[in-house]
Parts: C-alpha cells; structure tokens; sequence
C-alpha cells in the first residue's frame, strides 16, 4: 500500500476521536466526558480564521487521510446553517415532501398524510426495541429512494420500507417534517408556543399550551396527535431501545417547530442582547421544551369529533 500524504494535525486530531470504537478515544481531552466534540470542531476549523462567505463560494474540497495505515477519502463542502435549515417548499405540487401537510390530506382524502401512517405502522411493527431508533441515523440512499416513491405514490413502498433497515424508515419520517414549507406547529402560533412554554405558573402554561395546540388546523392537529401517541408507545421501550421522552423531544422538537423564516421568532427580551448563536441555540431548547411538555401531558382534552376522526375513522 502506497504512503498516505500526512493529514492537517487539526484534522488528524478530529478524526482520532472518529474512527475509535465509543469509549475507546486516543484523544482524551477531545473527547473526554461532559465535553461537546462540536466545540472541539469548531476551534479546529477555525484556528486559521475562515471567512464564512468565501468558503460558500467554494465548490468540494477533497483530501486523502492516513489512519492507522489506511486511506480515507474526504470530501467536505461548507453550507451555512441558515440555508442548511431553511425549510423550501417543493416545486413540484404533485408529491409529499415540501407540500403543505393540508395540500396532502385534502389530496388523499386522509386525516393524517399516508407516508406518516405507514412509516409509524413499519416502526411499530419492527423497530420499536431498536436502540436509538429515531436518533440513530439511516442510510442516505434508502431514505431518498423512500422519499422519492413517497412523492410519486409508487404502490410498491410498502414492500421496499419491509426490506430497509428501520432507521432509513424513521430518517424518512423525520426528512419529511424537517421538509415541509411551514413546521407543524405552524410559523403563525410558534412565537405563542414559545411565550406559553416560558410560563412559570403550571395552571396558566396548561391553559396556554393546550388552547394553543387546540387551535391548530385540523390537519397538522390529528398528524400531531398521531405522532405524539407513537412517541409515546416508542419511549414506553425506553428501557431496550434507550429512547426516553427527552431524548425524542430532542430529535423532533427542532423538525416540528422550527419556522420557515431564518429570523428567530423567540420574544425578544428586552436590554438583554445576544449573539446569533446563543439565540439559536436559544430556540432550539425552547422547539425541545414544547414538545416534551406535550409528551408529559397524561392526556390531552382535544374535541370529540376530531379524537374519534382520528380513530374510528377509514380514512386516516
């Protein structure tokens, strides 16, 4: 085997924590516990001072690394995480992914869109004892091959979601809210969501909270519901599949609520300024803190008519 060209010493410290078994790191204050192995990231990338707009204009940089005798090749392109989270609506009206969730439902004369019922069904069938399931993550190209039969209503998904790993099935759910042109909860009432999550008294944050949700259209209110029943059934597993309410608050809580606008949508508090990055990280615990106090709730009062629609009904 040829000789490797030497690796950045920046980069060959990063990757020491990578390609290590979890728990087994050369690098121990990379890696050491309580630490944020981002944080290690960020101050490698950026000891030589990059500036964020010219590395958008770049195409692919590509490098060969040497590890322990062998070649890895990487390729690495920058996105800002303003255009990496911004939600873009599909082009194309005809499919799920990007389309309005109302769009969806009216379509398919359902209560909850098809692709959510049968990535739950498929989940609750096989992957409900799979460690990590939901944060573990599946294999790019399955979840695009799913995405891409979703949106042209291939008949045949149901045989290709039973021979993927459950973790491209539950990546194609996540994809699938993380993709729609406006979040579930809706950029109009998330401002509201986040002032009612933030309220001290529990009488008057339940009142807020569950009026709040009650109000949300019909469509994104039973997929809601919906949703949140699995996740429910998913963390009473907890015990095998390590998955408990905060952790599933984690994962979905961003992918539910974050709004289609960059700007942040948090109340602003007044004479206390802050940076762009703690605003966002800000909104991020605030998108957890809403969902996990949904999935907390015991039971949610919602209106008869719309409870049974979602059970009774043939046409979810």
């Amino acid at each position: 085997m040829r000789k490797a060209p030497a690796a950045p010493a920046a980069m060959r410290g990063l990757l020491r924590c990578f390609h290590r078994s979890p728990g087994v790191c050369a690098d121990k204050h990379l890696c050491a516990p309580g630490t944020t192995l981002w944080t290690h990231l960020r101050n490698l990338l950026c000891k030589g001072k990059l500036d964020p707009q010219a590395l958008q204009d770049r195409d692919w940089q590509r490098t060969v690394i040497a590890m322990n005798g062998i070649e890895v090749k990487l390729s690495v392109k920058f996105t800002s995480r303003e255009f990496s989270l911004k939600r873009m609506p599909s082009r194309k009206q005809t499919g799920v992914f990007g389309v309005k969730i109302a769009v969806v439902t009216k379509r398919e004369r359902s209560k909850v869109p098809y692709i959510v019922r049968q990535c739950v069904e498929e989940i609750e069938r096989r992957g409900m004892e799979e460690v990590g399931i939901y944060r573990v993550s599946g294999v790019a190209t399955d979840i695009q091959a799913l995405k891409a039969a979703f949106d042209v209503n291939n008949k045949d998904v149901s045989v290709m979601m039973s021979e993927m790993d459950v973790n491209a099935i539950a990546g194609t759910l996540k994809l699938y809210f993380r993709e729609l042109p406006e979040p579930l909860f809706t950029d109009e009432f998330y401002p509201n969501f986040a002032e009612g999550i933030a309220l001290s008294d529990p009488v008057a944050k339940e009142s807020c909270m569950l009026n709040l949700l009650l109000s949300l259209p019909e469509a994104n209110l039973l997929t809601f519901l919906f949703l949140l029943d699995h996740l429910k059934r998913v963390a009473e597993k907890e015990t095998v599949n390590k998955m408990s309410l905060h952790n599933l608050a984690t994962v979905f809580g961003p992918t539910l609520l974050r709004p289609s606008e960059k700007e942040s949508k948090l109340p602003a508090t007044p004479g206390q300024p802050i940076s762009m990055t703690d605003s966002w990280s800000l909104e991020v615990m605030s998108q957890v803190q809403v969902l996990l106090y949904f999935l907390q709730l015991e039971a949610i009062p919602a209106p008869d008519s719309k409870r049974q629609s979602i059970l009774f009904s043939t046409e979810v």
